[in-house]
C-alpha cells in the first residue's frame, strides 16, 4: 500500500498499483494547470463513506509507494480514469476490475448520444 500525501501532510492510503495509475492522470491534469476533485469510496474497515479532495497545482502533493518497482500501466485503466477526470464530478477511482464494464458502458452511451457514465 502506498500513500497519497496531500497539502500539509494528510496521508491517504491507496494500493500501489492504483496509485501509479492515479499519478499519471493527476500529473497530466496538474501539468495543464487544471484544478479538479479526486473522489473515492472508503472501504467499510475505513469507516465507509466517500472522500473528495480538491487538487490544484498550488497545493503540495506527493505519491509514496511501498514497492520498489513501478507496475506496468494498464492503458485501458488510464483511459477510464482520465475519462472520469474530465467530468464535472472529477476523477473517480474506478477499480481496475471494473474497467471493461466501464468502457463498454462508455461505448453504449456514445452510440446512444448520452453523456458520461460517471454520476454522483
Amino acid at each position: 500500500m502506498g500513500y497519497l500525501i496531500y497539502g500539509a501532510g494528510a496521508e491517504y492510503e491507496i494500493e500501489d498499483r492504483a496509485l501509479a495509475h492515479l499519478k499519471v492522470v493527476i500529473g497530466s491534469k496538474l501539468r495543464r494547470q487544471e484544478s479538479f476533485f479526486l473522489n473515492w469510496a472508503n472501504e467499510p474497515d475505513q469507516g465507509s463513506g466517500r472522500l473528495s479532495l480538491w487538487l490544484s497545482p498550488s497545493i503540495p502533493l506527493q505519491f509514496r509507494f511501498f514497492g520498489s518497482r513501478a507496475p506496468e500501466l494498464n492503458r485501458a485503466w488510464l483511459e477510464v480514469l482520465s475519462d472520469t477526470a474530465h467530468t464535472p464530478n472529477g476523477l473517480q477511482i474506478v477499480p481496475e476490475s471494473e474497467v471493461d464494464a466501464y468502457l463498454a458502458e462508455i461505448e453504449t452511451r456514445r452510440e446512444a448520444g448520452v453523456g458520461s457514465v460517471v454520476s454522483d
